[in-house]
């Protein structure tokens, strides 16, 4: 684990991609590393969240900035977790 926030830029896409993108970048990171996801679909404040509770990452927060939503995670035990 470092102190480094790793971060994924999924602006201009739409659902599903921004989660796709998310789990693909996770798969690249070790456990316990974070991640700050950045994308301009609103659904991403709830779909990257719900897919990090099945995927046991944790959510350390979510919030807007301006058209821009952004969710920042740490990754879990198991990062290869499937979609």
């Amino acid at each position: 684990m470092s102190d480094e926030i790793h971060e994924l830029d999924t602006r201009r896409l739409l659902c599903p991609m921004p989660v796709i993108k998310t789990q693909n970048k996770v798969r690249t990171l070790q456990s316990g590393d974070c991640l700050r996801v950045i994308s301009t679909d609103p659904g991403s404040l709830n779909d990257i969240p719900a897919w990090c509770r099945i995927n046991g990452h944790e959510v350390l927060e979510t919030g807007e900035q301006g058209y821009e939503v952004f969710v920042v995670l740490r990754v879990g035990e198991d990062n290869g977790a499937l979609f």
